[in-house]
């Protein structure tokens, strides 16, 4: 509700994230040199991670191989750092390429790493349409966070 509630700007959400320079607030987990890591403000499940190029395009084929090579490197270091802070059963990753396909924000590409668990799918997300989170963004933010940092630790 707070989504559908909310007045719509008109410039981009990604771009806006990025602009506003305090990453606690927006969950911004890692800031990479032509992308970054974030949480989805309106997840499908806890840990719900988005890999945002900081170039402005809305498909894959338009962004040059360094900042596609780096996005999937930031895909397999959100995967680890939900494996530590989560202990997820598996995942769905996924790029919605236009407004018909499924994107939320069909301007600037980005894509989706959402953890999943044996039947973390309810009624209450099959017939409510209604998702249960148990954990607030920010809660979740200081998990990953920590295992973001334990994960740098081990790698130096």
């Amino acid at each position: 509700m707070e989504y559908i509630l909310t007045p719509k700007g008109h410039g981009c959400v990604f771009c806006d994230k990025i602009a506003v320079g305090d990453d606690v607030t927006e969950h911004v987990l890692v800031r990479d040199r032509t992308a970054y890591i974030t949480l989805n403000r309106y997840p499908y499940n806890n840990g719900h991670l988005l890999v945002v190029p900081y170039a402005h395009v809305a498909s894959l084929e338009d962004l040059p191989p360094e900042t596609l090579l780096e996005m999937m490197l930031l895909v397999n270091k959100g995967l680890a750092a939900l494996r530590a802070a989560m202990k997820p059963e598996g995942f769905n990753i996924g790029v919605n390429l236009g407004k018909v396909a499924g994107a939320g924000v069909a301007g600037h590409v980005h894509i989706h790493v959402v953890p999943r668990w044996s039947a973390d799918t309810s009624f209450m997300t099959t017939i409510g349409e209604t998702r249960t989170i148990p954990e607030t963004l920010d809660q979740t933010y200081a998990r990953l966070r920590a295992a973001l940092a334990v994960l740098s630790l081990q790698n130096a």
